[in-house]
């Protein structure tokens, strides 16, 4: 049986010499480096990663920050009453 690469029984030879290959890299770039350039590599690519963020300007900052302070009051308000309605529903079936 057969599929459009090749036998399913044999691995393909570009399997095989990936395989070599791995086998044959010990470390990489990381075992050349000692902690101190890896720390310093790492700082150096949340720097880069911070200036590709697109923040925000004021106004979308100040109208999210109103959303989510309106949505945790409805949900405050919304825990409240169910926690009062179970609190009068339980001590109404206990006693």
């Amino acid at each position: 049986m057969t599929d459009a690469v090749g036998s399913i029984d044999t691995p393909d030879a570009q399997d095989e010499v990936s395989e070599s290959k791995k086998r044959a890299r010990k470390g990489g770039k990381r075992a050349k480096k000692g902690p101190l350039k890896r720390l310093a590599t790492f700082y150096r690519q949340i720097i880069a990663e911070l200036r590709k963020v697109v923040w925000p300007s004021r106004n979308q900052l100040t109208s999210y920050t109103t959303v989510v302070i309106f949505f945790v009051a409805i949900m405050i308000a919304l825990v409240t009453v169910i926690d009062y309605g179970l609190n009068h529903a339980a001590k109404y079936v206990f006693g």
